[in-house]
């Protein structure tokens, strides 16, 4: 299934580039001092212009991923940390890796349930539904709950990578999580082309910490079994 959203969340093309490798790196697709290919088969091979990849690689190189040898070419150098973008997107493709990205189904503010579970100050907050992808295959829906305490999103402007769109938007830096994974069934507003009701699937309760002590995020996804898998990695 491709992702039909349209391109004004999605992350600079060079970026999701960079993040796509980052991926590749740490479900060890890409091994430490591994030799890159070419840069023109390179970017050939992942569809994009010269000037696109070498962006790319600047950014690996910046965030201390890529060793540039002169007259030799580029060497993966993994690093300790996560340092992507989705570094606490812990979803995979079976295979490892794969680039995330989310088409929006619905955003608003609105009051907590009181079936929620309880986070943040606020009686209300805002609530997004996207379906998630990687590599454009669908592999999960998800519900984000944000405390309205933190600040209100711009419904039109929010991107692939949440945690981007908080910080850029409400100066809000997600510094911690802890997820709960178990078992569920999918929600009954899950698009009817992805899943059906009945179909057991992946569950992850997540809750979101800033600076703040008590989570100021509560999020719920549901995921595929068959597409995706759960990874945690222990450094």
């Amino acid at each position: 299934m491709k992702n039909p959203s349209d391109t004004r969340g999605a992350l600079p093309k060079y970026i999701q580039l960079s993040e796509l490798i980052i991926r590749e790196i740490d479900a060890g697709r890409l091994l430490d001092a591994e030799r890159l290919p070419p840069e023109r088969e390179m970017a050939r091979s992942y569809g994009v212009s010269i000037g696109t990849l070498r962006k790319a690689l600047a950014e690996l190189h910046d965030k201390g991923l890529l060793e540039r040898v002169q007259g030799s070419g580029n060497y993966i150098r993994k690093g300790h940390n996560p340092c992507g973008v989705y570094a606490m997107f812990r979803l995979e493709l079976p295979a490892g890796g794969g680039l995330p990205t989310a088409r929006v189904l619905s955003i608003a503010v609105m009051e907590k349930p009181t079936t929620l579970s309880r986070f943040g100050r606020s009686e209300k907050a805002t609530r997004i539904r996207r379906l998630r992808y990687l590599n454009d295959i669908a592999i999960a829906v998800e519900e984000i709950w944000l405390d309205a305490a933190v600040g209100t999103l711009n419904a039109n402007a929010v991107s692939d990578s949440l945690y981007q769109t908080y910080l850029k938007q409400l100066n809000l830096w997600i510094t911690r999580a802890e997820d709960r994974v178990s078992i569920g069934s999918f929600p009954n507003w899950t698009p009817c082309d992805f899943a059906r009701m009945d179909h057991a699937c992946g569950y992850i309760e997540r809750y979101g910490w800033s600076d703040e002590h008590k989570p100021v995020e509560f999020s719920r996804t549901w995921f595929d079994p068959d597409r995706a898998v759960y990874v945690q990695r222990l450094k």
